[in-house]
């Protein structure tokens, strides 16, 4: 039997996936940690204005 599988599109890079590959480990671990930062600043305006309203 043949199979005629086509190849998927190469896909054009981003910034993103080039800094997953590319980053440097010290600079992967600054850039996550600013990114921790601001989610665990927006879930506590969160919880504020939950606890604002009850």
């Amino acid at each position: 039997m043949f199979s005629f599988k086509r190849k998927p599109k190469a896909v054009i890079s981003t910034p993103f996936s080039e800094f997953i590959r590319n980053g440097s480990s010290a600079e992967k671990k600054r850039v996550y940690k600013r990114v921790l930062e601001k989610a665990s600043e927006s879930q506590n305006r969160v919880l504020v204005r939950v606890a604002a309203v009850e």
